[in-house]
């Protein structure tokens, strides 16, 4: 048995599809038996032979209705008795109004559209060995808002120094959430931030290993900054100078 429509705001229909029926010759035949029902609650049940009507279900009347030619049998109802027509259909009516409410309700209340987070992963420090620091991983433009972090250090779960924010909102309706976790730096760790939602077919996973192999940048940026305003202000103070000696 299955379930099809052509319109599924206005109707529905269950059909059962015998193949290779052969009550009548050795040549395969095909019965079909289709149970339609719409939203005003008329209901239909149809025997077809070959694409040719056997019977239908009169339900205002409560009886079967055969209309086989009498020739191929005086009493059609024999070819049906162990089939148990109206009882059957009168079940597979109740089915099939109760498909064309539950579309109506989808309809009436559609799934709400998801979007899938996105994540960087990233020291809030420079990275040194044996120096606590903290990593941080961001996610982003996620909807609905809930979602689920968890971290780990060299593929085991880790339960200590996390810390999680609350949901901000975004402009375009969706929502961002940091966590962050402390950590001691040492060579060879490797730690994840995995992050699940609903509109994930499965989890991502955001690694990071720490890199002490290149030297720390922080204190020649510094001079560097220093010995740039030291000059701006000698410049400064020069064309001050030379402007008042132009004055007098």
């Amino acid at each position: 048995m299955k379930t099809c429509s052509s319109d599924m705001r206005r109707s529905a229909l269950i059909i059962l599809m015998i193949n290779s029926f052969c009550a009548f010759s050795q040549i395969p035949h095909e019965v079909v038996y289709v149970v339609g029902c719409f939203e005003n609650g008329t209901t239909e049940a149809v025997f077809e032979f070959d694409a040719e009507e056997l019977l239908y279900v009169d339900f205002d009347r409560d009886e079967v209705v055969y209309t086989m030619p009498r020739f191929l049998t005086d009493d059609p109802s024999k070819l049906f008795e162990n089939l148990n027509v109206f009882n059957n259909a009168k079940k597979n009516r109740n089915i099939c109004l109760s498909i064309i409410k539950i579309y109506k309700l989808e309809e009436n209340n559609p799934p709400e559209e998801m979007d899938p987070p996105e994540s960087i992963l990233y020291p809030s420090e420079e990275v040194q060995l044996g120096v606590e620091n903290s990593l941080i991983c961001f996610v982003n433009h996620f909807y609905p808002p809930e979602i689920k972090v968890s971290w780990t250090r060299n593929g085991r779960l880790v339960s200590e120094g996390q810390s999680l924010s609350r949901y901000y909102p975004n402009n375009d309706q969706t929502f961002h959430q940091f966590t962050t976790l402390t950590f001691t730096p040492k060579e060879g760790d490797i730690y994840s931030c995995t992050v699940e939602h609903l509109a994930l077919d499965r989890p991502k996973t955001r690694s990071w290993v720490p890199d002490f192999s290149h030297p720390s940048l922080g204190p020649g940026v510094y001079c560097g900054v220093g010995l740039t305003v030291g000059l701006l202000g000698v410049a400064v103070g020069t064309f001050l100078m030379v402007k008042g000696c132009r004055g007098q």
